[in-house]
């Protein structure tokens, strides 16, 4: 496992035991506190005493209340480390470290109002500090500079987190939108194929029952693909790494090699379905096998519910690096109110999505209506090329 990813589980396992990183944190400034107690010192430097020592600790139990109530703990490490100062004659700490994590703690996750109120109290207490200690401008300094750097680095953490959140958002929003469209087009697809035959069953069952028989098939298969379809959907929304009781396995999203039964099923409502395929045809990532699936199902549903058409092409064409798709029929062309659907503006999300493009309207001699969609494919590598990733 890489570092990065160690990092990643080792923030994810803290994230949901924030009373533990607390303490954790406090025994690490515990640590850093104690070293001026038990290294070698000087003959001319103040004692090393327990009672010093205990009073070093009271300092940093505050921490473990950091998130809970950061203002009060800031106030009483202020008021702790001023006892120190005043009180016993102890080692001194090259840095501030209880005041720096608690600063910036509160730069971090803090509004507004109590930033500021710990802004005052810096400016109050480290002066402060300083004319007990050294009295001098460097010591002031210093110390103003590394606060000033724990609560910058605080908000820096906090522009990132609050980063991270937005896109966190954005990705459950385009991952909802995505599932919204693969719903439309499969319950579209399946329902207008059923309407259909549902429709011309009546007139079968008292002309031609075998054709009345078929039409009813037609109906049961296309139900039960959507509802094969729709479970496999539901089912990758499910939390766990395998497939619940009693649920479908989650399998690949269809591609091109399910096109010839999609327009299988497509023919069982009387239109007839034409496929042609030009160029040197090659393999397509999974993404853009299964946007092209779709597409060409909604365009297929687009036909069987408006179009009133009696024969439809579909042409996959592999031009360069490049995948053009295209669906024409011979029906009643373009009618007041197309476009405006979820339908084609599906398409053309999807085609945009993998940086592609989607142009519909009148067919070819103005006659039918066609769907053009052009979708960059990368070109594979000569053989025996090192292909970069």
């Amino acid at each position: 496992m890489s570092l990065r990813g160690w990092w990643a589980r080792v923030r994810a396992w803290g994230t949901g035991r924030p009373l533990l990183v607390d303490v954790g944190i406090a025994l690490l400034v515990q640590a850093a506190m104690t070293m001026p107690f038990v290294v070698p010192r000087s003959a001319e430097l103040p004692p090393a005493t327990w009672p010093a020592y205990g009073l070093t600790s009271l300092t940093v139990v505050p921490l473990v209340w950091r998130r809970r109530a950061p203002v009060a703990v800031l106030l009483a490490i202020v008021v702790t480390s001023a006892l120190y100062k005043l009180a016993v004659e102890g080692p001194g700490q090259p840095l501030p470290y209880t005041g720096l994590v608690i600063v910036y703690t509160i730069a971090v996750g803090s509004p507004p109002s109590k930033r500021l109120v710990t802004g005052l109290l810096i400016l109050v207490a480290v002066p402060g500090s300083v004319w007990l200690n050294t009295r001098t401008a460097r010591e002031l300094t210093f110390s103003l500079f590394v606060f000033a750097a724990a609560y910058v680095f605080g908000r820096l953490t906090d522009a990132r987190q609050r980063a991270h959140e937005v896109e966190a958002e954005r990705a459950a929003a385009r991952e909802r939108a995505r599932i919204a469209r693969e719903m439309h087009d499969v319950l579209a697809h399946a329902v207008s194929l059923m309407i259909v035959q549902a429709e011309a069953g009546p007139v079968a069952v008292r002309t031609a029952p075998e054709k009345a028989e078929a039409a009813f098939d037609a109906i049961s298969a296309a139900g039960r693909d959507a509802m094969a379809q729709l479970r496999h959907m539901l089912g990758v929304l499910r939390d766990g790494d395998g497939p619940a009781d009693g649920a479908a396995p989650r399998e690949p999203q269809p591609g091109l090699g399910e096109l010839p039964a999609l327009f299988d099923r497509v023919r069982g409502s009387g239109l007839d379905v034409v496929h042609a395929t030009a160029g040197t045809v090659r393999p397509v990532p999974e993404a853009t096998g299964a946007s092209v699936f779709r597409i060409v199902q909604e365009a297929l549903t687009n036909t069987v519910k408006h179009a009133g058409a009696r024969t439809v092409v579909v042409r996959l064409a592999y031009e360069g690096p490049e995948v053009c798709v295209v669906v024409t029929d011979d029906g009643c062309g373009p009618r007041a109110g197309t476009g405006r659907g979820h339908g084609l503006a599906g398409i053309r999300e999807r085609a945009a999505a993998l940086g592609g493009t989607a142009v519909t309207g009148r067919g070819p001699g103005g006659r039918g209506f066609e769907v053009r969609v052009r979708i960059p494919v990368p070109v594979p590598a000569p053989a025996g090329a090192e292909v970069a990733r």
